[in-house]
């Protein structure tokens, strides 16, 4: 039997679970709730559900806490600190993804070829997006069929 695959953001652990994966008792997670250093999702009868995602954070907490020293206030301070760089980090893959289309769209129609008359009477080749040099030229296009 294999185990399903799941994104890390998709909250599928009853807080019995998440504890037990955290490390931590179910109270303790209720008061981090409170506290907001790691709020969970919410099901439509308000039962928490904890991601892949959030257990990390979990852990990160238990681990600021007692290795580090870290006060519970710091450690929100540091986790909405990381969990914004995440936010910027994936804005910043969409952007570049974008980039990456536009680019390749942009070099599709850069390798189009586009015709006019010129001043000879004779048949040339004009860069798309440029304008003629001579306003007063006519502009044939040939599409084949």
């Amino acid at each position: 039997m294999t185990v399903p695959r799941f994104p890390e953001s998709a909250a599928v652990f009853v807080i019995s679970v998440a504890a037990e994966l955290a490390g931590m008792h179910p109270q303790t997670l209720r008061q981090y709730d409170r506290l907001g250093l790691v709020s969970p999702h919410r099901t439509p009868g308000r039962g928490r559900r904890y991601s892949a995602r959030d257990i990390e954070q979990l852990r990160e907490v238990q681990r600021l806490s007692q290795e580090e020293g870290v006060n519970l206030a710091g450690i929100k301070r540091i986790l909405e600190l990381e969990n914004e760089v995440h936010e910027l980090r994936s804005r910043l893959a969409q952007v570049e993804e974008d980039r990456r289309r536009s680019s390749r769209s942009a070099a599709t129609l850069r390798s189009r070829r586009l015709f006019a008359a010129g001043p000879a009477g004779d048949i040339v080749s004009v860069p798309m997006g440029r304008p003629f040099s001579d306003p007063g030229s006519a502009l044939v296009v040939w599409r084949p069929n």
